[in-house]
This record gives structure tokens, sequence and C-alpha cells, in this order.
């Protein structure tokens, strides 16, 4: 990949509803110096994201076994207060470029998971890039999916109702997970979710050379999220397909997916031809796209149009996890 020289996006193109909170977000430019300062600002960028309560949702912190000769891991735990039955399980992955983040980020969203849901969330806390790259993060959340698996009874989860879900970087961890689930033969999933998932390390598509833009997600932002996640193996022809899913040749045997970006994401196109050949290895899909949109534009509790993302996103959860 390399880098464009940025070309403003015209706000005019912008959903009436983000027009003012695109123009007023100042231009920014990802180094390595400005890390730490980015993970700082994680949790204040815009309403809902940060910790969250709720009087309905139990919430407890666990560590879990990671992969051998890895650390363990830690995950945040939502359940429903009063649990009558066993329920679906949903391992949650937070976004952030593979370099930012924290589960207490969407802690919102996976509280409107269990309660719109009816289910368990797990969202695990993977190791970030560039200190961990691919396949510690990846490592993770495979790590986190088969402790909700290998403890279902303890949690109160219904084994054949899984599922993974995430949004950005972690569409990408979400669609990369479902791979290596099918691959290694455990745990089976029932439902995959990669929301606007960064799925492609060669930026070849069309929208990932449009949007240049330093207010958005861009193409410099997204380029050095994939070389602090991919190390060595970046500019790589033999990139894992479970690092960049858009990679994968073979798309069969896969789970139900559900996913959804903005018009004006970096990421639409790849997501759109990630879609297409799912859905021609035989793997049902619903897909939307929403004019106007930003990138991480459903995470705004106060606009409608984020409201309705995450409103039919919640729906096509409860519709494939329902017995």
């Amino acid at each position: 990949m390399d880098s464009l020289e940025e070309k403003k996006l015209d706000s005019r193109r912008v959903h009436p509803e983000l027009r003012a909170q695109f123009e007023a977000t100042p231009p920014s430019v990802f180094t390595p110096e400005r890390l730490p300062l980015l993970r700082g600002m994680m949790g204040t960028m815009m309403p809902g994201f940060g910790p969250a309560e709720d009087p309905d949702v139990v919430i407890t912190n666990r560590m879990v076994p990671g992969a051998p000769g890895d650390p363990d891991v830690r995950v945040r735990v939502y359940e429903p207060k009063e649990k009558k039955e066993a329920l679906p399980g949903v391992l949650y992955i937070h976004g952030g470029g593979f370099i930012v983040g924290t589960p207490e980020m969407t802690d919102i969203s996976c509280i409107h998971l269990v309660k719109e849901v009816g289910c368990v969330v797990v969202s695990v806390d993977y190791r970030l890039a560039p200190e961990t790259p691919y396949p510690g993060p990846m490592e993770d959340c495979y790590a986190a999916l088969k402790w909700m698996a290998d403890n279902a009874n303890e949690l109160g989860l219904d084994l054949e109702r899984l599922a993974v879900a995430g949004g950005s970087a972690g569409g990408g961890l979400t669609a990369g997970l479902a791979l290596l689930a099918r691959d290694r033969g455990y745990p089976k999933l029932a439902f995959q979710a990669p929301l606007y998932p960064m799925l492609d390390d060669r930026g070849i598509t069309p929208s990932s050379r449009e949007f240049t833009d330093r207010r958005l997600w861009n193409r410099q932002k997204n380029e050095f999220g994939w070389k602090a996640y991919l190390g060595d193996l970046y500019g790589r022809d033999d990139v894992p397909i479970y690092a960049a899913p858009a990679r994968a040749a073979d798309l069969s045997g896969l789970p139900p997916a559900y996913t959804f970006v903005g018009e004006l994401d970096l990421f639409r196109d790849e997501t759109t031809d990630f879609v297409t050949r799912l859905t021609q290895a035989g793997v049902t899909v619903e897909y939307h796209i929403y004019p106007g949109c930003t990138h991480g534009f459903d995470m705004n509790p106060l606009i409608s149009v984020g409201r309705r993302a995450e409103a039919d996103f919640l729906r096509a959860m409860k519709e494939a996890l329902s017995k």
C-alpha cells in the first residue's frame, strides 16, 4: 500500500445527522509517538463509548487461559441478573485499529446485547499491536471463545447458539476467528457479525483509496494499523487468512453472517466484496449500506441513524440465536 495525498471529503455527502460532528472533527495523523495519547482518549471520543452499568446486567471480569505459552486473557462477562434457562453466548471483540481499545469502551453495546437478545456476552481484552502483533491478538480471541465453549455449563450457555461479533478491527478479528474456529473444528459457531470489518491489508479496493481525509478513518490510519498488527508480515504475499480474512480463497462452511457499513467508510468495498464471496460460497448473509455514513457512526446513540443501525444488528442477532 502507499499513502495518498489528502483529499478533503465534501461534507455535503455526509448524512445530515453526522455533518456537524464531521465538520468539527480535527484532522489527525497516527504515529507511534501518538499511540499513548490515542489510547488515553478511547472512552471519551463520543457518546456511547466508555464504562457503563445497568441494574439488570451483572458485569464481572475474569482471567481465562491463553494459548499455550501466552499469558492469561482478561474477559469481561455480561449476564442477565436472572437466568432461567441456558442462553446464547456472544463473544464480543472491540475495535480500535488493532492498536487501541478495551472491553470497557463497548460496555453499552454489550449491555444492549444482553438485554435485547437475551444472551451472555463475553468481551475479550486481547493484546494490542504493535507490542503484540499477529497472531497474539487472534489467539487471545480464540482462547476466550474456547473458554466459553469449554465452560458452557458454568456460564449457562447453550453450545448450539454461540456467536461472535465486533466492529472495525473487531469485525476483522470476528471474521478471522470464524475462519479459525472452522479450520480448528471447535467450537461450532451459529452466527457471526463482522460489522464494517477491517479485512484487507492490501488496500486494493476503490474505497480504500478514496478516503484520505484526515478527519476520517483514512488510508494513512489504516496502513498504520495494519503495519502494527502484521509486523514483519506486512507487505508480504503470505499473510495468513486469519489475519486478513479478505485473502481467504475458501469461505465455505462458515456460519451465517450479518454486517453493515457506511457509504463513506474506507471499508465499504472490502466489506461488499467479502459479503459477495460469502454468498457465493453458500453462506447466508444480511448486509446493509447506510447512505452518507462514516466509519463507526453506529457508536453514537444520540443520532437516529446510529440507533437504527444498532437496532437492526440486535434484531438480526436475536433472530439468529432464537431457538
